[in-house]
C-alpha cells in the first residue's frame, strides 16, 4: 500500500531538482527524527527559530526558565532573546552552542546538550536526546530581499547548516549551487550567512557530489568536496537505490548518516573549531575522510580494546595534523560497551627532533578543558613527569624515549595509552620505537633470579603490547610501516587501515599534480687532463673529484643557471599575480654555493628585476680558503628563511639537504632538480611543490639529474593504496645471526658472559669495565682481518641485524633469548669497531683537468601524471649487508677468467680472480666515489671507475708480479674486467637503494 504521507511526483516533473532537495527533507524528518518547520517560523533578523529555542529551553531548563521569569516579569523572553542575539553576534554560533549564555543574576542557559562520553550518566543521556533538529526548505532568509535558501538546518532554533541543491536532470550540478552561494547569496547584513553569526558551514549538492565552505565571502568563497572517494579518486560510490550522496541523510551499513544527530551533534561539539593561527579566521568543519577516519578508529578500538594497531594512509594535503589531533581528544573519552574507558592517555609522538610547533598548537586548540594538553617541549625529565603523572594527552619526540629519564619508568603495564605517530617511517620501527614500547609496559623490576627468564622479559617489551595501541599516520608508507602497522587482509598481506590517497587529494584538489609539467635536461661533458703526471691524481678519492670537477664547472653552471633564470622569468614570476616563487635542488652544499653565487651574477649581468635568491644549508662551509655559511649569505639568520622568502623580496630558494621535507610554502611554483632522487626522497623533495594556494594552478619541474620514468616510478607506490608484494621473511633474522657467526669475531661464550652481566637490573661502573673487556676481545680479532673489503661486511651485517631484528621483534613475539643477547652484544660492539679509514680529500683543479666540451639538452617534456591504476607494489625486505655474485655475473665472471688463462696461459681460479671484488669494495665504500656512480650517469662515470679500478688493482696485486704485469699489459682483459665490476657496482647501488 501507498504511503499517503510520501510526496508523488508526475512523470513531467520527476526530473526536476527540488524532487532531490525533498528527498533530503523527507529523509531527515522520517529517519533522523527532524521536526519539519515552516518559513513562517523563521525570524529573518535574528536567523532563529523562536518557537523551537523556547521549547528545548523550558523543556530541558525549567528551574532556570522559573528564575529568569522572576527576575524579568512578562519582558523574560524579550530578554532572553536580546542577550541571545548579542551573544551570537559577539562570540560567534560555535561558541554560544558550546557554552551557552549567561544572564543577570547569575542564571546559565546551555543551548545544546553534546552526548556524553560514556552511559552511566542517565540525566545526560536524557539532555542530549532533548535536543530538537529541525529542517526548513524554502527559507527565505533574508532581510533585504525575498532570496530563498533550498534547506536551512537548526539545532534547538539555532542556525547551524545550510544547503542549496542542483539537479543533473536540469543541466546543473553543484558547482551551479557554489556560483548560487558566491553570487546571489551575500552575507553583509544578513544573520544567516554572516561568518562565526550565522550558520556554521554551508552545502552545495547534486545527487552525485558534495561540497562545503564554513564562510561565505561572495565571489572569494573557496568550496572543498565532502565526498566519500570512489575507486581510490575523487567522487562518491553508487548507493543501492539511493542517491550517491545519501550518506548525509541516511545511515547506511558503513556509516551513520552525517546529519543524524549522534554525528552532526559530535561535529559541532568535537569536531569544529574557531582558527585563526595564520592571520585569517577560519572555522574547521572535517572533511568527509576525516571525519570517517576518526570514527572507524573509534569503533574498532571501542569493540576490539587495546593492543591494536592502525596505518592511516592519508596524503598531504588531507590536513593530517587535524586528524591526529580530533584522535587524540576522542580516544582519551572513549568508552566500551560496559561504559568502561579504553585509554588512559594519548600520546603522540613525531620523528623530528624539533617538536612540530604546528601539531602541537593543532593538537592544543582542540582543548576544551584546560590542561588536558601537555606539550614536551623542554628535557625528557618532563615527558617522564607526564607519563607517571597520567597526563591525558602528551605530544613529544618519540628520540625523548631513549632518553636515561625514561629507562627508569616502570609500573605503566596497567595503564593503557593510545600512541600515535606523525608521519610514521623508519624511526618508528628502530631502537627508538623499541623503546617508546618499554617505558609503556615495563612491569616493576623484574625479581626473577634467571637470567633467561629476565632476556625473555626484554624481549617481550619489545614485541606487541596489550596495553599499547598504534595509530600511524603518513602519505608515504614505507614497506617496514606497512609491516608494522597495517591490518592484514584476506590476501595475508598488511594494508592501511584507513585511505585518502594522493590519487584523490589531487582529483578533488586538495593537493596539485606536480608532475603535470616536467622537462628533463641530459648534461654532456668531455675532460682532459691538463699535465701530464700528476701525482695528485693518484689518490683513492681522485676519481670522485674529476666527476665533482666537471658537475662544478663554471661552464656548466653558468648554462644551467641561464635556463633556470629564464624560464623562471618567462613562465613562474608571472604565477600568483606576481607572487610565485621556485626552488633550486642542488646534491651539496659546495654547489647550492656555487648556484647562489652564479645566480646572483646572471641577475645582475643581465639587470634583471624582481628576482633575488637565498640559500639553505647547515653548517660552515670551507671554500678556496673562505668560511661561508647560510646566514652570512642571505645577511639574516637562519631562523628567519622561513618568513623572509614567503614575502615579496626574494623569489628563488636554493637548497642542499634543507628545506627538503616538511617545508610547507603554496606559493612556490618551480623546481629545478640538479641531484639525483630516488624513491620516498623524490616524492617528498617534489611535493614541496603540491600545497595550493589562491590562483595556483600549475606547476613546472625542470630536471637536470633524472628521467621521467624515474620520477613516476617513485611516485607509483603512494599514487593510490600503498600496498606489499609479499611480507619480509622473519626467518632471514637467523641468516643474519649465521652470517655474523660465521667471521669468527664473536664468540658465544663471551655473548653469554656479558647477557650475564649486561641484563642485571642495576650495574656498577665495575660492570662497564667488564663489559667492555669482553667486547674488546671481539675488536681484536676484528682488526686480525686483513681484507678491509671484508670488516666493512661485518659493519653493515651488524647494523642490517640491529635494525632488522629491532622490527622483527616489534611485528612478532620471538621467544629466543638468543636474538636478545646478540642483540645487546652487538650494539656494543658496532661502537666500539674502529671507523674505515677515509684518505684526506684531493683538490682538482683547473691547472689539473681541463673542460674540453659541454652540452646541456633538453630531452623529455610533457605530463609525466600518474594514471588510474598504475600503482606498483612496495617489496618487502630481502636485502642485508653485501651482496652474493648473481648467476648471470657468475656466468660472466668465469668467461673473464677464462680468457685471461687462455691468453696467458695461466690457471687463476675463481678464488684468485675475487681477489679484484676487495677494489670494488674500496670503491663501493668511498663515500664520494659511491655517490659519483649513484649519481651520474654510466657512460660518464665510467672512466673515473675504470681509473679508480685500475690502481686499486696495481695496490692489491704489487706482490704478484704474474697478474700485475697482466693488468698492466693486456688492455683487453684488463677493460674486460673492469666492465665486469663496473656492472656489479651499478647492480650493487641500484639494489642498495632498495636495502634495508
Amino acid at each position: 500500500m501507498m504511503d499517503k504521507n510520501k510526496r508523488t511526483y508526475s512523470s513531467n516533473k520527476i526530473h526536476r531538482e527540488n524532487v532531490v532537495q525533498f528527498h533530503i527533507v523527507d529523509n531527515l524528518v522520517k529517519k533522523q527524527g527532524y521536526y519539519h518547520r515552516s518559513k513562517d517560523d523563521y525570524d529573518r533578523s535574528s536567523a532563529i527559530d523562536k518557537v523551537l529555542v523556547i521549547k528545548f529551553i523550558k523543556a530541558t531548563q525549567s528551574d532556570e526558565w522559573k528564575r529568569l521569569e522572576e527576575q524579568y516579569t512578562v519582558a523574560a523572553e524579550t530578554e532572553f532573546f536580546k542577550q541571545l542575539e548579542k551573544a551570537l553576534t559577539q562570540r560567534g554560533t560555535l561558541d554560544v552552542l558550546r557554552q551557552g549564555i549567561k544572564l543577570i543574576p547569575g542564571i546559565k542557559f546551555s543551548l545544546c546538550f553534546f552526548k556524553p562520553a560514556s552511559g552511566l550518566n542517565k540525566n545526560l543521556q536524557k539532555l542530549f536526546d532533548a535536543n530538537i533538529l529541525s529542517v526548513i526548505d524554502e527559507l527565505e532568509y533574508s532581510i533585504k530581499n525575498e532570496n530563498r535558501i533550498d534547506i536551512g538546518f537548526f539545532l534547538n532554533g539555532i542556525p547551524l547548516a545550510t544547503m542549496e541543491c542542483k539537479n543533473q536532470s536540469t543541466g546543473t550540478t553543484f558547482k551551479n549551487a557554489e556560483n548560487q552561494y558566491r553570487k546571489d547569496r551575500a552575507p553583509a547584513g544578513e544573520p544567516l550567512l554572516t561568518f562565526k553569526r550565522g550558520a556554521l558551514v554551508h552545502f552545495a549538492v547534486d545527487e552525485d557530489n558534495v561540497s562545503m565552505t564554513t564562510r561565505l565571502n561572495n565571489g572569494k568563497t573557496r568550496f572543498l568536496p565532502f565526498n566519500r572517494g570512489h575507486n581510490g579518486g575523487a567522487g562518491n560510490p553508487d548507493i543501492d537505490d539511493e542517491f550517491r550522496i545519501a550518506y548525509l541523510y541516511k545511515n547506511l551499513p558503513d556509516c551513520q548518516a552525517v546529519l543524524s544527530r549522534e554525528i552532526l551533534l559530535d561535529i559541532v561539539g568535537r569536531f569544529m573549531h574557531f582558527d585563526s593561527s595564520d592571520g585569517k579566521d577560519l572555522i574547521i568543519f572535517p572533511r568527509f575522510q576525516q571525519l570517517d577516519a576518526v570514527f572507524k578508529l573509534m569503533n574498532h578500538a571501542r569493540k576490539n580494546g587495546t593492543g591494536h594497531s592502525y596505518l592511516i594512509q592519508h596524503s598531504a594535503g588531507s590536513g593530517k595534523s587535524n586528524t591526529i589531533g580530533w584522535t587524540a581528544h576522542r580516544m582519551i573519552t572513549l568508552h566500551n560497551d560496559k561504559d568502561e574507558p579504553i585509554f588512559d592517555t594519548a600520546i603522540i609522538v613525531t620523528d623530528r627532533v624539533v617538536l612540530d610547533r604546528q601539531l602541537q598548537n593543532t593538537v592544543a586548540q582542540f582543548e576544551q578543558t584546560r590542561g588536558v594538553v601537555k606539550k614536551i617541549d623542554g628535557s625528557s625529565r618532563q615527558l617522564k613527569e607526564a607519563i607517571q603523572q597520567g597526563a591525558r594527552i602528551i605530544v613529544t619526540t618519540v628520540h625523548k624515549f631513549s632518553t636515561e629519564h625514561l629507562k627508569e619508568i616502570s609500573g605503566q603495564s596497567k595503564r593503557r595509552f593510545a600512541v600515535l605517530i606523525d608521519e610514521a617511517h623508519g624511526s618508528q620501527s628502530g631502537s627508538h620505537a623499541d623503546n617508546l614500547a618499554k617505558a609503556l609496559s615495563r612491569d616493576n623490576e623484574n625479581t626473577s633470579s634467571d637470567i633467561e627468564d629476565i632476556i625473555a622479559d626484554y624481549q617481550r617489551q619489545r614485541g606487541p603490547q596489550a596495553n599499547i595501541s598504534y595509530f600511524a599516520f603518513t602519505a608515504t608508507p614505507r614497506n617496514v610501516t606497512l609491516e608494522r602497522f597495517g591490518t592484514k587482509g584476506p590476501d595475508g598481506l598488511p594494508h592501511p587501515f584507513h585511505l585518502y590517497s594522493m590519487r584523490q587529494a589531487i582529483e578533488e584538489g586538495f593537493i596539485l599534480d606536480v608532475l603535470q609539467n616536467y622537462m628533463t635536461y641530459k648534461t654532456y661533458y668531455q675532460l682532459e687532463k691538463a699535465i701530464e703526471n700528476d701525482p695528485q691524481l693518484e689518490g683513492r678519492k681522485a676519481q670522485r673529484r674529476v666527476a665533482r670537477f666537471a658537475t662544478l664547472h663554471p661552464t656548466a653552471i653558468v648554462q644551467k643557471v641561464e635556463v633556470i633564470v629564464e624560464h623562471f622569468l618567462r613562465h613562474v614570476s608571472k604565477e600568483l599575480e606576481g607572487n610565485g616563487k621556485a626552488m633550486v635542488v642542488t646534491q651539496s652544499r659546495i654547489q647550492a654555493l656555487k648556484y647562489f653565487q652564479a645566480i646572483k651574477k646572471y641577475i645582475e649581468d643581465k639587470k634583471y628585476q624582481g628576482i633575488r635568491p637565498l640559500v639553505a644549508f647547515s653548517g660552515e662551509l670551507y671554500v678556496d680558503g673562505e668560511i661561508y655559511t647560510e646566514a652570512q649569505l642571505n645577511n639574516f639568520s637562519e631562523t628567519e628563511l622561513p618568513e623572509r622568502f614567503d614575502g615579496s623580496e626574494y623569489q628563488l630558494l636554493i637548497v642542499a639537504e634543507k628545506y627538503q621535507t616538511g617545508f610547507d610554502q603554496p606559493k612556490l611554483c618551480a623546481m629545478y632538480v640538479d641531484r639525483k632522487l630516488d624513491g620516498l626522497q623524490a616524492v617528498q623533495t617534489l611535493s614541496r611543490l603540491n600545497r595550493t594556494y589562491p590562483g595556483k594552478t600549475r606547476t613546472f619541474i625542470l630536471d637536470f639529474q633524472n628521467t621521467i620514468e624515474d620520477i613516476q616510478n617513485a611516485f607509483k607506490p603512494y599514487f593510490e593504496a600503498t600496498h606489499i608484494e609479499d611480507i619480509s621473511d622473519p626467518n632471514q633474522i637467523y641468516e643474519l645471526e649465521g652470517r655474523i657467526k660465521s667471521f669468527s669475531i664473536v664468540d658465544e661464550n663471551e655473548i653469554n658472559s656479558f647477557s650475564e652481566i649486561y641484563f642485571r637490573s642495576q650495574l656498577e661502573s665495575q660492570d662497564r669495565i667488564f663489559l667492555e673487556k669482553l667486547v674488546r676481545n671481539a675488536v681484536q680479532r676484528f682488526n686480525y682481518e686483513e681484507d678491509e673489503g671484508k670488516q666493512e661486511e661485518f659493519r653493515q651485517l651488524l647494523k642490517s641485524y640491529m635494525r632488522f631484528y629491532s622490527f622483527v621483534a616489534q611485528v612478532m613475539r620471538l621467544e629466543d633469548t638468543g636474538l636478545e643477547k646478540l642483540y645487546a652484544y652487538v650494539s656494543w660492539l658496532s661502537r666500539l669497531l674502529p671507523n674505515r679509514e677515509i684518505p684526506a680529500e684531493i683538490e682538482i683543479t683547473e691547472d689539473m683537468l681541463r673542460l674540453q666540451a659541454f652540452r646541456l639538452e633538453r630531452k623529455e617534456q610533457g605530463s609525466a601524471s600518474l594514471s588510474t591504476g598504475s600503482t606498483i607494489p612496495l617489496t618487502p625486505i630481502r636485502e642485508f649487508g653485501a651482496k652474493s655474485y648473481s648467476e648471470d655475473e657468475e656466468r660472466s665472471l668465469s668467461e673473464i677468467i677464462n680468457n685471461f688463462n687462455q691468453r696467458h696461459g695461466t690457471q687463476f681460479t675463481k678464488d684468485d680472480f675475487l681477489r679484484f671484488e676487495q677494489v670494488n669494495h674500496e670503491i663501493l665504500h668511498n663515500e664520494d666515489l659511491r655517490d659519483m656512480l649513484s649519481n651520474n650517469p654510466p657512460d660518464v662515470v665510467y672512466s673515473a671507475f675504470s681509473q679508480a679500478f685500475f690502481e686499486g688493482a696495481i695496490r692489491l696485486f704489487q706482490r704478484d708480479n704474474q697478474l700485475q704485469n697482466i693488468v698492466m699489459t693486456d688492455s683487453i682483459a684488463r677493460n674486460q674486467a673492469i666492465k665486469h665490476f663496473f656492472n656489479r657496482a651499478i647492480n650493487e647501488i641500484h639494489l642498495s637503494k632498495r636495502v634495508y
